[in-house]
């Protein structure tokens, strides 16, 4: 009877054919190119849901929301921060266990959505108006759902660990009914109401925008002082300076210093306004400076932050002068109907031509609020909007802080935070768009309002609102509304309060100061007291980073042209190195400069874990059960004793959100001590068969160890090579490494040590002698045994590249080196190493370089001219030179000295 192939015995070459097949090098490209792998490997973990969080988990719950970008958005450089350090602390905390949601979403961004679109329809002709509301939103979400949400989609290519599952935006029913609820219960607790105040205004947008929509600009305008009353000097008259002498058509008093002995005698009495006939009450308020310009300012409430709260305190007229698109109106002078930059023009003409005009100034420099959004200059003015009361929220939000709710990182920006929420003011919370949630307040016939709640309809004939509200509104409600707040959901359970916020601190007063208001305002809400801690705040803490800038430290900007795409750099250098780059920039409250350097190094560094992981494979190294300490060889003892150090500051930095100190530490143990040492010894000690065995598994174990630690930052090299080196599932769900629970061992921290010292200072003098690294010399090692390295020799010479002397050695060179404990003398035979001839004619070409740019230096520095114009950065760049010439040219006169020159 013949046996099937399946039951003869295996043979010899069948066990080689299946050695060669399992070869775990064969599993690894020939080189690391991560272009090729990332997609497949992200799409990987999706599909195995790694990512995806469990409430019914009886892990402890962490949780972080992603702060949501824009639909209208695209990566930046401030998005890829924020989104790797999210992701380094959620890939940490699902390797020790903890059972991790990390939410995705988007937010509608109001003004900037409806903008996209409405240029599209301009590209036709066409105006929201010709569609008409209800038509013009269809269109809005028909882009959403072509067009928006382009970050998703770069969030996958940089990494992003998100649960997709549980994606959010902030019109879905859900968030609107959330936003709905909390309107309603601010409403009828007092906390919303409708005012006629001074707003932001975009005339080009047509609506009110908030204090982070306005940016400061200084610009070329002019400074104009008119005067107010009679035009000779011996009759009652004020002169007042103004940058927009156009608002003066809406002046309703000139104010004084009530202690300002010029002016005493006019307080109380009126002149008369030049265009309007109004009569001008002259006004006594201790805001006025008698120390600034004539001490004398003029006062236009309705079109000045300042003036306005002036105009409440005495009760003035606040008479508006332009209409929403900032054309002067209503005013019934002859400037009705001009754009607002042309009545400024013709209201100067026109004062000037009645004598009016005391001094004008131009170019006169100050600072004027734009429209990020539109970029024109935004005006302030009075208009009917619907405020939130925020003394109490903000004090509450204050008291979190103050009492540990919430702790702020770094603690320097604590006294920011109080500044604010302790001197907020009322929060305008409605715009004049049609993109957004619309306001739920209905108007009857007869003038009643109603406000609704979830559920409820309005009486038949009434109307709604038309406003909507500010987009904070909604992304303020983010941490629970995302979760399913009205309702008590198991994810509001398991995962409210939030375990940490990551942000920059730029926007600290805007969106974060909202979500603590809202959060500690529902803090008795039930469905966020369904776990076992009541939900006072959104967060237990919150990361604030710095901004990311150039590499010269400048604010990165499409105007200066300095700006970085991340995806170029994930194209370039892959996802691992754009994330390194940032992380290790990343300290709490700092801003961090990046460059093509820094990527290109990382890049770099990515290439070195795969090269050394991939010869420890080809050497046999895996995880495995380590010998008795004693077994092992100082060098293994050293290693697995900095791995333990290096692991508990790693973990002691995330702990504080210190991810630059984590990466440093991570990368100088896994370069220069893992790299650089301990893989260049252990060739050494796999030479010896007595130390095969431990040599690999040490190795393989510091490996699987090191590759743990870096992934949360560096997942996709981490994962190609970890599931190689292990033969694990995944690193995503692998176990952070623990401590080994051995006492370290400082004598051989100290023999090792001692032997890179050694080494060194071998290298340094080869180099000075010219000598090629390859070159090998033979060396006499006088005093080792007495430094308490003989058992290092081996290592000593491999790395030194020393050989043995023989029986005709000579020294004709000796390098004397300090240790601990001992002097240990190296003698060398370099006869026949060095081109003397040569080497004499390199040193002396070198000396000449060296001189040439000591005297360059030392020129540029001795030029006062130059020194008074030119930056301290580069003062100090050409100092730093002028010190290394000064240095080579010494190292190279001692060199040449010892030749015999």
């Amino acid at each position: 009877m013949t046996s099937s192939a399946s039951e003869r015995p295996e043979t010899p070459a069948d066990r080689q054919e299946s050695s060669l097949r399992s070869d775990p090098v064969d599993q690894l490209p020939k080189s690391w190119n991560p272009g090729e792998v990332e997609t497949e490997l992200y799409q990987g973990w999706v599909d195995a849901g790694y990512f995806e969080a469990d409430p019914s988990s009886g892990k402890p719950p962490y949780s972080i929301v992603l702060p949501p970008p824009n639909v209208t958005g695209s990566l930046h450089m401030g998005h890829a921060l924020d989104h790797t350090l999210m992701d380094a602390l959620s890939r940490r905390k699902r390797m020790l266990g903890f059972e991790v949601l990390w939410l995705p979403g988007m937010d509608h961004a109001g003004i900037a959505t409806q903008s996209v679109v409405e240029k599209q329809l301009a590209v036709d002709g066409k105006t929201k108006e010709d569609f008409g509301r209800e038509l013009f939103i269809d269109k809005v979400w028909d882009w959403k759902r072509e067009s928006g949400g382009t970050i998703l989609g770069q969030m996958r290519r940089i990494g992003d660990g998100v649960d997709w599952n549980r994606e959010r935006f902030t019109m879905d029913d859900g968030l609107s009914e959330a936003v709905q609820t909390m309107f309603k219960r601010m409403y009828d607790d007092g906390l919303i109401y409708r005012a006629e105040r001074l707003v932001n205004w975009s005339p080009v947008l047509q609506t009110a925008i908030s204090d982070i929509e306005v940016k400061f600009e200084d610009v070329e305008g002019e400074l104009v002082s008119l005067r107010y009353g009679s035009l000779k000097d011996d009759e009652p008259h004020v002169v007042v300076a103004t940058t927009r002498v156009e608002t003066m058509l809406g002046d309703t008093a000139v104010a004084v210093h009530p202690d300002d002995e010029r002016y005493k005698h006019l307080i109380g009495t009126t002149l008369e306004h030049p265009f309007t006939g109004r009569q001008i009450p002259i006004i006594a308020d201790d805001y006025v400076d008698p120390e600034f310009g004539t001490g004398a300012v003029k006062i236009t409430p309705a079109h000045d932050p300042n003036d306005f709260e002036m105009g409440l305190r005495h009760n003035l007229p606040m008479p508006t002068i332009m209409d929403k698109t900032g054309t002067i109106a209503d005013t019934g002078t002859e400037f009705d109907g001009l754009d607002r930059f042309d009545a400024r023009v013709k209201v100067r003409e026109a004062l000037a031509a009645q004598g009016r005009v005391v001094a004008e100034k131009r170019p006169y420099l100050h600072s004027v609020g734009h429209s990020e959004r539109s970029g024109e200059s935004i005006e302030p003015r009075l208009s009917l909007q619907w405020w939130v009361k925020v003394d109490g929220l903000a004090k509450a939000a204050g008291d979190a802080v103050r009492n540990g709710d919430t702790v702020i990182h770094p603690a320097s920006q604590e006294p920011r935070w109080f500044a604010w929420v302790d001197n907020m003011h009322d929060w305008c919370i409605s715009r004049q768009l049609w993109w957004g949630h619309r306001i739920p307040i209905w108007y009857g016939p007869d003038g009643e309002s109603v406000c609704l709640g979830p559920g409820e309809t309005a009486p038949e004939g009434w109307e709604q609102d038309p406003d909507v509200l500010d987009t904070w509104f909604s992304s303020g409600l983010w941490p629970f509304s995302t979760m399913g707040w009205p309702a008590a959901t198991d994810e509001l359970a398991k995962f409210y309060p939030t375990s940490v916020l990551v942000t920059g601190y730029d926007i600290l007063f805007f969106w974060v100061a909202r979500m603590m208001m809202f959060g500690t305002y529902v803090s008795s809400d039930a469905s966020l007291n369904a776990g076992e801690t009541p939900g006072k705040v959104p967060f237990k803490d919150l990361f604030l980073h710095g901004l990311v800038r150039d590499q010269f430290g400048k604010k990165m900007s499409k105007s200066k042209g300095n700006g970085i795409d991340p995806l170029d750099w994930v194209d370039r250098f892959g996802a691992d190195a754009l994330r390194f780059t940032l992380a290790r920039g990343a300290n709490p409250g700092a801003d961090l400069s990046v460059g093509e350097d820094h990527a290109q190094s990382s890049r770099n560094f990515a290439n070195k874990l795969f090269n050394a992981t991939k010869f420890a494979l080809m050497n046999g190294a895996a995880p495995a059960e380590l010998p008795a300490r004693v077994e092992l060889t100082d060098a293994d003892r050293w290693i697995l004793d900095r791995l333990d150090h290096v692991r508990a500051e790693v973990d002691t930095a995330f702990e504080r959100f210190e991810f630059s100190k984590a990466c440093e530490a991570l990368y100088h143990f896994a370069w220069d001590e893992v790299c650089d040492w301990y893989l260049e010894i252990a060739k050494v000690q796999l030479a010896d068969e007595s130390h095969v065995e431990s040599t690999r598994a040490v190795l393989g174990n510091v490996l699987d160890a090191l590759l743990r630690l870096l992934h949360p930052v560096i997942p996709f090299v981490t994962e190609t090579l970890w599931k190689v080196l292990t033969g694990g599932e995944s690193v995503v769900v692998a176990a952070w490494p623990d401590a080994s629970g051995d006492a370290a061992d400082p004598v051989a921290a100290q023999r090792i040590s001692d032997m890179q010292k050694l080494i060194t200072e071998v290298r340094r003098f080869r180099s000075d002698q010219g000598l090629k690294p390859s070159q090998k010399v033979a060396a006499q090692l006088v005093g080792i045994e007495a430094a308490d390295l003989a058992r290092q020799v081996p290592a000593t010479r491999a790395l030194a590249k020393l050989t043995d002397p023989d029986a005709d050695f000579t020294a004709t060179a000796s390098v004397e080196v300090r240790l601990s404990n001992a002097t240990v003398t190296v003698e060398l035979d370099t006869s026949g190493t060095v081109d003397l001839v040569a080497e004499r004619a390199r040193l002396v070409k070198d000396l000449a370089a060296a001189e040439k740019e000591l005297a360059q230096t030392t020129g540029k520095l001795g030029n006062d001219a130059f020194l008074a114009k030119a930056p301290d950065a580069v003062v100090d760049k050409i100092r730093s030179r002028q010190q290394i010439a000064t240095e080579e040219i010494a190292r190279i006169a001692a060199r040449l000295e010892t030749m015999g020159q």
